[in-house]
């Protein structure tokens, strides 16, 4: 989490920016959600997919997928001023998950993205940011032709932690993915601060 100082012209004003993960299971739309909701250009590490990776990527279900994120993607969006979003997309893969500790760094919350066809791909996120405390959302990309599930469905699928929101999207859409994320901050704000007066009382 990190503040800026601006002086506008005798008006001093605060900006807070917030730094946000966006995981998840391979090919379930994380590169296209921070793309759809990046104001600036989404900076994206993709690599085509190699005959080499075929034996341990599983394309079932995404077999229309022709590229993969070898690093992280990035993004930026303002929810309000003075509040913007810092968006990192983790790589999918096991084989990338070294990265996923130094992307964690400092990071306020997390949206993990779910793809009801491949549930159990979310998994590996979903346990990481629980041992590591740190609050997320599960947001449910709902893919053309896949049978929906609700919310409560998935929660319970995932056997999520009292409390930890589900929420349904479209992660091509920019006001979608919005709401995901401010559904995010504002559940994240919610646990800092009881885990800050937990630590006073």
């Amino acid at each position: 989490m990190v503040s800026e100082h601006s002086d506008r012209a005798g008006d001093e004003s605060t900006a807070l920016a917030l730094k946000i993960l966006v995981a998840g299971g391979f090919g379930v739309g994380k590169t296209t959600l921070v793309g759809a909701v990046s104001e600036i250009r989404p900076l994206r590490t993709e690599e085509l997919l190699s005959e080499a990776g075929q034996s341990v990527d599983d394309t079932d279900g995404v077999d229309q997928k022709v590229t993969t994120t070898v690093a992280m993607d990035f993004g930026r969006i303002t929810i309000r001023s003075g509040l913007s979003l810092y968006l990192f997309g983790t790589p999918g893969q096991d084989r990338f998950w070294f990265l996923w500790d130094e992307l964690a760094q400092g990071a306020l919350g997390a949206v993990v993205l779910a793809d009801t066809r491949r549930l159990e791909d979310c998994f590996p996120a979903v346990d990481y940011f629980e041992h590591r405390r740190i609050p997320f959302v599960v947001a449910v990309n709902c893919f053309p032709g896949a049978r929906g599930y609700g919310a409560h469905d998935v929660c319970r699928a995932l056997d999520l932690d009292p409390g930890t929101p589900v929420v349904l999207c479209d992660a091509r859409d920019r006001d979608s993915g919005k709401e995901v994320l401010i559904r995010l901050v504002e559940y994240a704000g919610r646990m800092h601060t009881a885990r800050l007066l937990d630590s006073v009382g």
